[in-house]
């Protein structure tokens, strides 16, 4: 639990700082992935919220060894309240009334989820068939780009109203949900007996390697997306799909058995609705004031 609380924190104030750096620096675009590493590595604010990040990715191998997948994500959303707080002192966003509302009922969702857990009935699995794993992620990896790229055409069209990021949380989210569940495979395989055989094993398995291109594509597509979006939209959207994502499908591909209860069951299947709901009637166009654009966009003509 201690571990799933720092991780919120670590990546609120990662995913904070990454946008307020990026506030001040050129446009950057997925089509120039060398020139967007270039510019956000001369940055010692994004440097810290990358830092950030990566001390949450570590408690996150610590909570996949502790917890059911499920009860995991119930408590890594509950760190959008802090996202959303840290937003609005750092970044100066506003997140409007509809998008409050649709925040909490995420909240509610997810409440619901770690109601529906139960000490001591709840199994911890380490393991999942490959080609299980895989028939899972692929398909949600080309979703994600697929659904990306799609986002970005929309967004080129200068006679389009601003979007709010909808459709780049929900892709980068995908992408994400991927990555968690490599996470969870990977945590699988650490050991303090038989290091290199478990090396061995974790290369033979398809976990680093997921993470590896959900790491390279993931860092890409979400540093674009964080700079033409808000942090307290974008990143909740997309924790939401993550956590949907690993919570469903890798309860199933590990074999975490779902609640035995009716009443269990049920709340753990409502509140996955309602968080599927909440997602399709967010607004997709932005109507709450915007961060200013980046520095060298306002001095250019």
């Amino acid at each position: 639990m201690a571990a799933a609380l720092l991780a919120n924190t670590l990546y609120s104030l990662g995913f904070v700082l990454e946008k307020r750096a990026l506030t001040s620096l050129p446009e950057v675009s997925i089509r120039q992935p060398a020139r967007l590493l270039r510019l956000v590595l001369k940055s010692p604010l994004w440097i810290g919220g990358s830092l950030a990040l990566a001390a949450g990715f570590a408690a996150q191998l610590v909570v996949y060894r502790t917890l059911p997948i499920a009860a995991a994500q119930g408590i890594f959303v509950s760190g959008l309240v802090l996202l959303v707080l840290l937003s609005a002192r750092l970044l100066g966003e506003e997140t409007s009334g509809r998008e409050r509302y649709a925040l909490g009922a995420i909240l509610l969702a997810l409440l619901m989820v770690v109601l529906s857990l139960q000490e001591g009935s709840d199994t911890v699995s380490q393991d999942a068939p490959y080609q299980l794993i895989l028939l899972v992620c692929v398909p949600a990896l080309a979703a994600g780009v697929w659904l990306y790229g799609s986002a970005e055409r929309r967004t080129r069209n200068r006679h389009r109203r601003p979007t709010t990021g909808v459709e780049y949380g929900v892709a980068v989210g995908l992408l994400y949900g991927v990555s968690s569940l490599a996470i969870k495979g990977v945590s699988s395989h650490l050991t303090t007996h038989g290091i290199g055989g478990a090396l061995v094993d974790l290369l033979s398995s398809p976990y680093p390697y997921l993470l590896l291109f959900t790491g390279v594509f993931g860092l890409v597509m979400s540093q674009a997306a964080l700079q033409r979006c808000r942090a307290s939209l974008i990143v909740p959207v997309c924790t939401t799909v993550t956590s949907l994502f690993t919570a469903v499908l890798g309860t199933l591909s590990f074999g975490e058995a779902l609640p035995d209860e009716p009443l269990r069951l049920a709340l753990r299947l409502a509140g996955t609705a309602l968080a599927v709901a909440v997602l399709l009637t967010m607004p997709k166009h932005d109507t709450a004031p915007q961060p200013s654009p980046p520095a060298k966009e306002l001095a250019s003509p």
